[in-house]
């Protein structure tokens, strides 16, 4: 295949009409698909399953942190969304990230915690195929919520060989999965089911009960490949929240106690969604459609007693969600003027109905109807409509142009507004030369505001904040079995969202811009050193970058609250298929965040450790022994700065911490089902 059509293949997500690979047959060369001529920009990757499936993972959206330099955290219970950091931004929980499950969308729009609202706790990581991601508003494909990047997962069509597995681990963790393929007329039915309980090490149990089951049926043939998935989850759970570190550092409180242990929820989530491709004489069609049903109610008290000295701060963020949406698109492979070409055009459509959204005062989880209670039927509905063109002018240059449109409409109880964007990008690929490609990539991006800022009758916000970003890039494989790339970047928002910690929410803020430096490498040792180092895959990821408001008329500062400085990531990963033995080792470090805009409040740097040992008893039967923090650090998972009243303490503003859960230790036993 010619490289412009592979690296658009990639790109626009053809690839994934690619019959499945068993997992037994991809060798551990097969881990990234990063290689010279496979992408647009030095920031774009993928995964394959068979990294997911030899390194551990404490929450189901760590499945993210194969993305470089994406940090994957929580502030609260694992049936919450979790907390994401990425490019100088803390992403709250995925408000400039895009993802994708299969087509569907995972960011919410207008949800009852927070803009963008990415839960991905109804994933089943032994089930995902590959991962690819982007960084930068550079792709015509990524609309909402992709300014800082994407990520489009997606899921195995059929297991070569069913799978049942139990893992055992300290604190009430317990999970089973049992999943299988069985024929189903031209096609295959993948069922599965998932059931986890944990604990973990709070003082105030989590008492986390979560039930998760799929079923997806695929077929593929000559003319192309359709697939449709249902899925339904159900999780309810207890959640210790960040709490105030001066008293953690007195000796008042303890690192795992909740100050108010009646925080927690509950979540529900029902979709159905198709995918079908045909094969064109000049080309392929692509659909796409989707409708999803879910439920969540949240409570959470982040400040205490500050508002409320009688019944407490505890608040409740419930809503009940319908989602239909779909895509359809149309790339055309021509040769013009002997220079190869592709044209894709493609309609995407979402509409979200919320009835109700509603922020409740509570105690002990029992609403107290207080006036300032707020509850509202939203509707919002978005179009997007992209056309992309890519060019091979000579043997060492290629280009990628984009342009999208998009129009919002948000409906709140009567109220109404709507909002429109342009979005153009334009990227240029150079080489490759000495195994070696070089990349510009420039495009304006955007995320939308939640409905209830848009529609306020006082002072509405935008409806859709505009993005533009830049990159400079280098990939090259110079190096034998050394896949690695370096990207300069700069993103400038028209509108931050910041976390208000004493109220739950985020809200717009000052215009900003971002700028970093990327290094990725990914290194195949046996290419280097031969057989001797056969199964050897080790990976460092760095990134720094810098996050500042582009005005300061307040005198309140320009540092961007939260924003994470530094991350860096290593691995080694061995698992030479002639051994029944296997092993992982990972680290992970996320620098400094300023807690406050003038710079006088920071957090400490994270580092943890993760290390797998797995077992091949025989050839249906596999151990692994997961250790989490293996160090044992005392690290925080996410800080905030804000004013709190904590009982038995006076009211102020200091730090509050979530922290990372100690040294933990987990046993799976995996079965090969035939």
């Amino acid at each position: 295949m010619k490289p412009l059509a592979l690296a658009m293949l990639i790109a626009t997500g053809a690839a994934a009409a690619e019959p499945d690979t068993p997992l037994d047959a991809v060798r551990v060369l097969g881990h990234y698909d990063n290689g010279v001529g496979t992408s647009n920009a030095a920031s774009e990757g993928s995964v394959t399953a068979r990294l997911l499936a030899n390194r551990p993972a404490l929450r189901p959206a760590e499945v993210l942190e194969f993305v470089p330099g994406l940090i994957v955290t929580q502030h609260s219970g694992d049936g919450k969304a979790n907390q994401y950091f990425l490019r100088g931004f803390n992403l709250d929980h995925g408000t400039d990230f895009a993802t994708f499950v299969d087509g569907m969308p995972v960011n919410m729009v207008s949800h009852a915690h927070g803009q963008g609202y990415s839960d991905l706790n109804f994933l089943i990581p032994e089930l995902v195929n590959r991962i690819d991601y982007r960084k930068g508003p550079y792709a015509a494909a990524d609309g909402d919520f992709g300014s800082a990047g994407s990520a489009r997962i997606r899921l195995a069509d059929t297991l070569p060989k069913g799978l049942a597995q139990v893992t055992f681990g300290q604190r009430g963790y317990r999970r089973g999965l049992l999943a299988d393929t069985v024929a189903l007329g031209a096609g295959t039915l993948l069922g599965a089911l998932e059931l986890q309980s944990n604990d973990g090490p709070w003082d105030v149990p989590e008492h986390l009960r979560k039930v998760n089951g799929w079923l997806r049926y695929a077929d593929r043939d000559g003319d192309g490949s359709r697939s449709l998935t249902l899925m339904a989850y159900n999780a309810r759970w207890n959640a210790t929240d960040q709490i105030p570190a001066d008293l953690v550092d007195g000796g008042s409180l303890g690192r795992f106690a909740s100050l108010d242990p009646t925080d927690g929820g509950r979540t529900e989530r029902v979709s159905l969604s198709g995918q079908a491709t045909r094969r064109a004489a000049d080309g392929e069609w692509r659909f796409s459609a989707y409708a999803i049903r879910s439920r969540l109610s949240l409570y959470s008290n982040f400040t205490y007693f500050l508002d409320d000295p009688v019944d407490g701060d505890q608040f409740e963020q419930s809503e009940r969600r319908r989602v239909l949406g779909g895509e359809a698109s149309r790339r055309w492979d021509i040769t013009a003027g002997g220079r190869e070409q592709q044209f894709t055009l493609s309609l995407q459509a979402r509409h979200d109905r919320l009835s109700p959204v509603g922020l409740y005062a509570t105690a002990g989880r029992t609403r107290l109807g207080a006036t300032d209670d707020r509850e509202n039927t939203v509707s919002q509905s978005q179009l997007g409509l992209f056309g992309e063109w890519g060019a091979t002018w000579t043997p060492w240059l290629r280009s990628v142009a984009g342009l999208r449109a998009d129009t919002a409409r948000f409906h709140v109880d009567a109220a109404r507004a709507s909002d429109h964007l342009v979005s153009p990008k334009l990227s240029f690929v150079f080489g490759p030369w000495a195994s070696t490609e070089l990349f510009a990539n420039w495009g304006q991006g955007f995320h939308s505001n939640d409905a209830r800022g848009a529609t306020d009758p006082v002072q509405p916000v935008p409806g859709l904040v505009k993005s533009r970003g830049g990159e400079l890039g280098l990939r090259t494989e110079v190096v034998p079995g050394l896949q690695s790339s370096l990207a300069l970047w700069q993103l400038d928002l028209d509108s931050e969202l910041v976390y208000i910690g004493d109220a739950g929410t985020t809200e717009p803020s000052r215009a900003s811009r971002r700028s970093g430096l990327e290094w990725n490498n990914h290194w195949q040792l046996d290419g280097w050193l031969g057989r001797a180092a056969a199964g050897w895959l080790a990976d460092v990821d760095v990134a720094v970058s810098k996050a500042r408001y582009r005005t300061d008329p307040d005198g309140e500062g320009t540092r961007v609250p939260g924003a994470v400085g530094r991350v860096v990531s290593a691995g080694l990963t061995w698992a030479d298929p002639a051994s029944p033995w296997s092993a992982a080792v990972q680290v992970r470090h996320f620098g400094p965040r300023d807690l406050t805009s003038d710079g006088t409040q920071r957090s400490r740097a994270t580092t943890l450790a993760y290390l797998r040992g797995g077992w091949r008893v025989n050839p249906r039967t596999t151990v692994n022994l997961d250790v989490f923090n293996l160090f044992d650090r005392p690290a925080s998972d996410i800080d905030y700065f804000y004013e709190s009243a904590p009982p038995n303490a006076a009211a102020g503003e200091r730090r509050h911490f979530h922290p990372v859960e100690p040294r933990t230790v987990r046993l799976t036993l995996a079965m090969q089902l035939r």
